[in-house]
């Protein structure tokens, strides 16, 4: 009997494995990142760091993001830490809103080691997918508190429809 259960409480845990590791690559796929070091991003040299996992070109974060719909506009809000309003370059491309910048590593006063490098820096793009049409040329947007929010009046105003289908 302890085999038995045994096998089921590891084929539980495996389940729930599993099924948590879909649900995080469905719901932060786009979520995900990357952002590209260039000459302007300022980062530190290999030696001053001490963190063995730190590799300057290989820098990731979650920008996680939210729509929200009603009968007149989408807004996108769009986590976007440590950035100054001017490093954000924001455009509709068709059915798309994409989101550009360069975040910038800041240095200290003085002199000293960088134990744990977790951040992200460098240029980054991130592509968020509207589900209906815009007027973009009427698109606002504001950053505060390292949240991006912008709004974008729909092209047809009104809500989504939703229609029930009887099954025979």
């Amino acid at each position: 009997m302890r085999l038995e259960s045994l096998k089921e409480n590891v084929g539980a845990l495996w389940e729930n494995v599993t099924e948590g590791w879909r649900h995080l690559m469905h719901s932060a796929a786009g979520a995900l990142t990357r952002f590209k070091p260039g000459e302007t991003t300022h980062l530190p040299a290999k030696g001053e760091v001490d963190d063995d996992l730190w590799l300057p070109s290989r820098g990731w974060a979650m920008l996680g993001g939210d729509v929200f719909e009603d009968d007149k506009r989408l807004v996108v809000r769009l986590e976007v830490p440590g950035m100054e309003k001017e490093d954000l370059d924001i455009t509709v491309s068709g059915d798309t809103l994409v989101v550009s910048g360069e975040k910038r590593f800041a240095r200290e006063d003085t002199e000293g080691r960088w134990r744990v490098m977790q951040c992200a820096y460098g240029s980054f793009r991130r592509v968020v997918p509207l589900p209906e049409r815009v007027l973009a040329d009427q698109a606002r947007a504001s950053y505060r508190n390292g949240v991006l929010r912008v709004e974008l009046p729909k092209a047809v105003p009104g809500r989504p429809q939703s229609i029930n289908i009887r099954v025979d």
